[in-house]
């Protein structure tokens, strides 16, 4: 008998919450309860509550017949357009002497992407009132925890170091090695940081989930590649941290660009970090192959904790705190740590009367682009300034994606050179994929996740013009 009376009184969905009379005091609905009523209608009757809903809001389907599988065709250009520029970044500089714009993009291939970036200015470490410029570039790897860290952290830990400096040199281009070992002190204290966080750990009182995301920077990794640009002295510093790259373009008097390395690729193929190894860890003959460092691609980075932690701690960590593997049985690992943050520096003096600019970029532009074809790329875009807009497409023949297994015409081409953008690092994100070749880069952007990974790597570019006028 009570349940019909309720159903003749009140239309909608029933809900039976048993003895909730039980549960809330006789002095009056509370807050929860009273908002509760206000969202939904209550029905009482001795020991009974009931719930219902005042409206019907399931999501009608459309959905006509079908036998056949739709799919959403690839990119047009307009598209390949849309995906290359989404976030890109242009700034003018008015008031830092020497620096007249810089621009900036990324792509990424990991879902999400594990690279990040820093831009913009600052204060003078001399305390003088002037604005110095920074950039940098974060390629992560096994996630994108450390990275993520550094683009948080690692400008604060170098403008630390460069505040402790008593007198910073001046112009004096030999004068520079305090600013060096400020910046170089920076980069390993972050690191120190990270890797011993997790020493202290296992007695820590703090909650578990707070534990893990300590260690979580620890347990993944990422190289640094940053510059600093003096505005007073006109000194550009580059400090690399791994096999991002720096490349200065700076115009001859003949009109031509010519392309100065800043920073050299820190890997097992790199002769001089092989001998630095070999001399570290002596008699371990297995240590580097195929050019990487038990494994890892690169010789320098930041976290990396399995090529950093004793062997002992690694297996505890594994244990109780849902570590990575260690690298052993795999790996002949014997003495770490292998790996380091220490950066590799150059303190370049930046001639005002020549136009030039500054290349910075993960390693997803430079397994397409060779040094001096990024400067010409940039050099073109410059000359070609008044003419960008979207070019006739040349005619190809199809294409033929068995050609990139067999490493045949997958790199940048010069004649497949084209110039359409207005952001100087969208346009070299563009040619390194394919250029005026639209069924190159269109096919390349239809992989996502994680099958895009064996044709393209996260891509993160910024250029930074220096004395180039009239941009």
């Amino acid at each position: 008998m009570l349940f019909s009376r309720v159903t003749r009184a009140r239309l909608g969905r029933r809900i039976p919450i048993p003895h909730a009379s039980r549960q809330y005091s006789t002095k009056g609905p509370s807050s929860n309860l009273r908002r509760n009523v206000a969202l939904f209608g209550f029905i009482g009757s001795p020991g009974l509550w009931w719930l219902t809903t005042t409206r019907d809001d399931v999501p009608r389907l459309e959905c006509p017949p079908t036998e056949h599988l739709n799919f959403t065709p690839g990119p047009s250009p307009s598209q390949v357009t849309k995906i290359i520029s989404d976030g890109a970044y242009s700034f003018k500089v008015k008031d830092v002497a020497g620096v007249n714009r810089y621009d900036g993009a990324q792509l990424a291939s990991n879902s999400p992407c594990e690279d990040r970036f820093v831009h913009g200015k600052l204060p003078s470490p001399r305390n003088d009132g002037n604005e110095w410029m920074t950039w940098a570039v974060f390629d992560g790897h096994a996630g994108s925890q450390t990275a993520d860290l550094l683009e948080k952290q690692l400008i604060s830990f170098v403008a630390h170091s460069l505040k402790q400096v008593e007198s910073l040199p001046g112009n004096d281009p030999t004068a520079q090695e305090s600013i060096q070992k400020a910046i170089t002190e920076g980069f390993l204290n972050l690191d120190k940081e990270i890797i011993d966080a997790a020493i202290d750990l296992p007695q820590s009182k703090i909650p578990f989930q707070e534990k893990a995301k300590m260690l979580a920077p620890a347990y993944a990794g990422s190289c640094a590649l940053l510059s600093i640009y003096d505005s007073i002295t006109s000194i550009l510093h580059v400090a690399c941290t791994g096999d991002s790259r720096a490349v200065l373009g700076q115009q001859r008097p003949d009109g031509k660009w010519e392309a100065i390395p800043l920073s050299i690729d820190q890997t097992g193929y790199n002769q001089d970090e092989v001998s630095r190894l070999q001399q570290d860890h002596p008699g371990e003959g297995n240590m580097i192959k195929d050019g990487r460092v038990l494994g890892l691609a690169v010789s320098r980075a930041f976290g990396d904790s399995r090529w950093k932690w004793p062997l002992e701690f690694q297996k505890n960590m594994k244990t109780d705190f849902n570590g990575p593997s260690p690298l052993v049985p795999r790996y002949d690992v014997r003495t770490p740590p292998y790996l380091t943050a220490e950066p590799v520096i150059t303190s370049t003096k930046i001639d005002p009367s020549r136009p030039s600019f500054l290349i910075m970029a993960s390693d997803g532009l430079w397994d397409m682009l060779s040094n001096e074809q990024a400067v010409n790329l940039v050099g073109k875009w410059l000359e070609s300034s008044d003419k960008r807009g979207v070019e006739l497409e040349p005619t190809y023949e199809p294409f033929d994606f068995g050609q990139f297994w067999k490493g045949i015409n997958w790199k940048f081409v010069e004649e497949r050179t084209t110039v359409q953008d207005d952001n100087a690092a969208v346009h070299l994100v563009r040619n390194s994929l394919g250029g005026n070749h639209h069924e190159l880069i269109a096919g390349r952007l239809s992989f996502s996740a994680p099958f895009s990974r064996h044709i393209r790597d996260d891509i993160t570019v910024q250029v930074a013009f220096l004395n180039v006028p009239g941009l």
